[in-house]
């Protein structure tokens, strides 16, 4: 089927099934010579994995990549890299019941639609399992833009009607991993945590908004009309699982404010930089990065399995009845966090490959 590739030149195409035998992703155009960071790729798998805590699902997977190509004494190739991980513990008996149910508001019914058959152990192919090979691939991305001075951190921010409302350079970002629900502030995460924990003891499940932001990105990044460096990253992140939402800059608030007040003017730094006073536009004018720090939240719905039982169908149309059952988040965005980081490092790496070698040289001068 078509759609399992992103990205122009930084390319990855994705590969496998929740219950298959293992998932992977191809890179390809990560340029040769990046030092290749094996602490950070396993890292940020271990960030998205399941079985991390108590608040997440049960399924226990290690997730431990193996890269097969393009990795020579310590440093791309420049050659395709191609990363396996393996699947160890599935339990494709769980989604036996729901063979021939559509569960609500999963991907069963449309799926089935589209191609005439569906895998129905996790979901196959739309299951949130695929997600980790975009982890893998996103933290090649990462070591790329790492030599960039180009850092990307993203956190939980929202859980419920439980919110942060800190502006992200008011919040400390180190304290991220301080909390199995990743929000920067301990407070709010602990009221956060309890009603996570809350809604699964209910056997049911509850939304929440990862927020981002991208420093050290420099001007000029960015291909109008129709590849906005917004739109890409919007494509980006709509096409994580459950992502309902995507807003950059002041987003929908900016709607209340005058233009008097949502411009953002220029002056130069004390570095003789060309910078912006205020930051409304999240980083990105006209399509193209403006020097600032780069900012959007993404809105995530409540997990679709539940455990009470739901009205239903069957594949000839009558009346059924589907519930919960195996291993499920109560609430997905705290593993969310590391694939908003992967998908936005892809998107930053490919723009930059994009700009090409001169004019991404004169930019860095």
């Amino acid at each position: 089927m078509a759609g399992n590739t992103f990205g122009t030149l930084f390319r990855i195409t994705t590969f496998g099934e929740s219950h298959g035998p293992a998932i992977g992703v191809v890179i390809d155009g990560c340029p040769a010579g990046i030092e290749v960071d094996e602490a950070l790729l396993r890292r940020d798998l271990a960030r998205r994995r399941p079985g991390q805590s108590a608040i997440v699902t049960q399924r226990k997977e290690a997730d431990e990549a193996e890269i097969l190509s393009g990795v020579f004494e310590g440093r791309t190739t420049g050659m395709p890299i191609a990363i396996l991980i393996r699947n160890r513990d599935a339990r494709s008996r769980d989604y036996s019941h729901i063979a021939d149910k559509y569960r609500p508001s999963h991907a069963d019914f449309s799926w089935e639609a589209r191609y005439g058959r569906r895998d129905y152990r996790g979901g196959g192919r739309s299951s949130a399992r695929e997600t980790a090979a975009r982890v893998a691939a996103g933290a090649f991305a990462k070591m790329l833009l790492r030599t960039l001075g180009v850092e990307v951190q993203a956190w939980v921010s929202q859980v419920g009607d439980i919110r942060l409302d800190a502006e992200w350079h008011q919040l400390d970002l180190a304290r991220t991993e301080s909390n199995p629900v990743r929000c920067p502030d301990a407070d709010t995460a602990a009221r956060m945590e309890a009603l996570i924990r809350e809604v699964r003891k209910a056997g049911d499940t509850v939304g929440g908004v990862v927020s981002c932001v991208a420093t050290g990105v420099p001007a000029g990044l960015g291909e109008p009309v129709f590849d906005r460096l917004h739109a890409d990253l919007g494509k980006a992140i709509l096409s994580i699982n459950a992502c309902k939402g995507f807003e950059y800059g002041s987003g929908f608030d900016g709607v209340c404010m005058r233009g008097s007040q949502h411009n953002d003017a220029f002056h130069t730094d004390d570095e003789g930089r060309i910078r912006t006073r205020t930051n409304h536009s999240g980083g990105i004018q006209g399509g193209i990065s403006n020097g600032m720090p780069i900012y959007f939240r993404a809105a995530f719905k409540p997990v679709a399995t539940i455990v009470p039982a739901q009205e239903s169908v069957d594949r000839q149309g009558r009346p059924t009845t589907v519930e919960g059952k195996g291993r499920h988040d109560p609430c997905v965005v705290p593993r969310a966090v590391p694939i908003v980081e992967a998908m936005t490092a892809l998107v930053l790496a490919d723009h930059w490959l994009r700009l090409g070698s001169a004019r991404a040289e004169w930019l860095v001068r």
